[in-house]
């Protein structure tokens, strides 16, 4: 054998002993580093499969609560401060598509409606909460619907996930992230999105902190009770005699009404759907004494809501509570596509009028509605000193030369 080649395999020899001692010795130290680093690579795996499980199935294994929607100005039973673990707050809204009446001359409207009520119903959840919508939208139905959260996270709003033909319905799971009070609204694509909200199709959804709401320094805010109005517009043709054209048929009038809707001068701005909806007997009602959350939204145009002969205590016009809410004001503004809270407490008896202080579209479009309040009349805070009565010149007279005297 070639002496240089001999060497080699030796050396190659010596090398590969020194591995084996290095490797596979039965030094403690060693041994233990091994065993640490093979511990190490275990605990993460485990740590990290937990956690993926734990991420997967955090709304599966929350408490399940199936909230009763009713139908506005009403509000679901809700309680104002969360429990110590959120939940999954399960709702069914099934789609109408059917002819009401909107005023008090009789005009018919063929609206979409959620829940058969326009506007549609409201959602009440805590932050942290999830909301599992069932969406349905019967065979008797025409059209596609959808609905689009403002409070919502991701897919258009959940538009781009609940797109349902008649005879279908979907299923749509959302976390509830952001504490305020948000508009929902069908939105089905092109025109058809204003032609479906200004028909009707429009709610709101209030997303409570989970510690309540809470003033400007932190201290808690509560309410006796809470109502919710939706403003709605709606815009109707006329006929060559000036009166409002009534579309039986589900296709009928769409050209018209969107040639209406260009001009952006509604033909009827009401609260609840109608004309004089929340007034009367349907009047909103309070107790002298009360504290009344009043939620408002608009899912197209501005509005100023104003209550006559009270205020807002606490008011958030943008709809976020994690922001302090503004104190004592007269009129609040809320955009085209948002909802607002309100907060006051009545000290005085009588009948309020709660309106959109567009005074154009309250007392001639309908936008107004009454809060009746009972309880014991407080001359402290107003008193009538004298009643209407024939005009007492000489007492005018008298009080002029005092003034000149003066």
């Amino acid at each position: 054998m070639n002496i240089n080649y001999k060497l080699d395999l030796e050396n190659k020899k010596d090398e590969w002993d020194k591995f084996e001692e290095q490797e596979f010795s039965l030094d403690f130290l060693n041994i233990s580093n091994k065993v640490a680093f093979f511990i190490l690579v275990i605990f993460l795996s485990i740590v990290f499969l937990v956690s993926f499980k734990a991420n997967a199935d955090t709304a599966d294994n929350l408490p399940v609560v199936v909230q009763k929607l009713l139908p506005p100005p009403f509000v679901p039973i809700h309680d104002q401060v969360a429990g110590q673990s959120s939940k999954v707050v399960k709702v069914t809204m099934i789609i109408e598509e059917k002819i009401i009446e909107i005023d008090d001359e009789g005009t018919q409207f063929r609206v979409f409606a959620f829940n058969d009520s326009v506007p549609g119903p409201i959602i009440v959840v805590h932050e942290g909460d999830y909301i599992e919508l069932t969406l349905i939208n019967p065979e008797k139905n025409n059209f596609q619907h959808n609905i689009d959260f403002h409070a919502s996270t991701g897919a258009l709003g959940g538009g781009g996930l609940t797109h349902v033909l008649p005879g279908e319905e979907v299923i749509l799971r959302w976390k509830a992230t952001k504490p305020g009070v948000f508009v929902y609204h069908c939105a089905p694509g092109g025109a058809m999105v204003p032609w479906h909200v200004v028909k009707g199709m429009n709610g709101a959804v209030m997303v409570l902190p989970r510690d309540g709401l809470k003033d400007r320094d932190g201290n808690p805010i509560r309410y006796d009770k809470a109502y919710y109005i939706g403003e709605q517009d709606f815009y109707i043709p006329k006929d060559e005699y000036g009166n409002y054209k009534i579309f039986k048929e589900p296709g009928d009038g769409y050209s018209e009404t969107l040639e209406v809707m260009r001009t952006l001068t509604p033909s009827h701005v009401v609260f609840n759907g109608a004309v004089d909806s929340l007034t009367g007997e349907n009047a909103m009602t309070a107790e002298v004494g009360e504290t009344v959350l009043f939620i408002h939204a608009q899912s197209n145009r501005d509005t100023r809501p104003h209550l006559i002969g009270g205020h807002g205590d606490f008011v958030w016009p943008n709809g976020s509570f994690n922001d302090p809410p503004r104190t004592n004001l007269e009129t609040w503004f809320v955009p085209g596509g948002a909802a607002a809270a309100a907060i006051y407490t009545f000290h005085q008896p009588g009948t309020y009028v709660y309106l959109n202080h567009n005074l154009i579209e309250a007392f001639i479009l309908g936008a107004k509605a009454e809060v009746q309040v009972n309880g014991k009349w407080n001359d402290d805070l107003m008193k009538q000193i004298k009643e209407p009565s024939d005009i007492d010149w000489n007492a005018y007279e008298q009080h002029l030369l005092s003034l000149v005297d003066k």
